[in-house]
């Protein structure tokens, strides 16, 4: 599903070039569910970056779902990170603006699901991770551990073949925590 051939991202030039990562080969199979652990500044997110087609490597192969992503132009990229790929970033990535459940419901209308099914998959996504309550509450009126379940709740809303998560339960409690692993 997932693999990566002697990929490297490289910050800089010259003397100041800085390696985050380095010749990395990787593979991960269907349905598999994969942990990377490291201290900070390992380049754990940089990894991620790149095995989910948000940011370009420097050199190297990535493959998913059998695509070779360097044959995707960045239409091709965007189609394939709306449709294919699910992704809980460490900051939430929430917007604003939108309520809890129109920052869910987005993807679904981006990718031309019709509005009344698209209603009904976010508030079910929702559900899952515990927060059917505050559908209508903006991201200011939730709490840090209530953002990261509303950006997993987009993640997962349309069931992508390939879930990037970015410490996905860093700010939940255990209680809390469990259950979003489930979602």
């Amino acid at each position: 599903m997932i693999k990566a051939e002697h990929l490297v991202k490289s910050y800089g030039k010259g003397e100041l070039e800085f390696f985050a990562l380095k010749n990395i080969d990787l593979e991960i199979p269907d349905g598999e569910f994969v942990a990377i652990v490291g201290p900070s500044g390992a380049g754990k997110s940089t990894l991620l970056y790149q095995l989910s087609l948000l940011d370009k490597p420097t050199s190297g192969e990535i493959y998913l779902d059998g695509i070779k992503a360097s044959d995707l132009d960045e239409e091709e990229k965007t189609a394939f990170r709306l449709h294919k790929l699910g992704y809980v970033f460490q900051d939430y990535a929430l917007l604003l603006e939108l309520t809890a459940a129109e920052n869910v419901v987005l993807p679904l209308l981006m990718q031309g699901m019709g509005r009344t099914e698209a209603w009904k998959k976010a508030e079910r996504a929702l559900d899952r991770v515990g927060l059917g309550d505050k559908m209508r509450n903006l991201p200011s009126q939730l709490s840090g551990g209530q953002q990261q379940r509303v950006s997993i709740a987009r993640a997962i809303v349309h069931e992508p073949h390939i879930l990037f998560a970015d410490e996905p339960t860093a700010n939940l409690d255990s209680t809390s925590a469990w259950p979003v692993m489930d979602a």
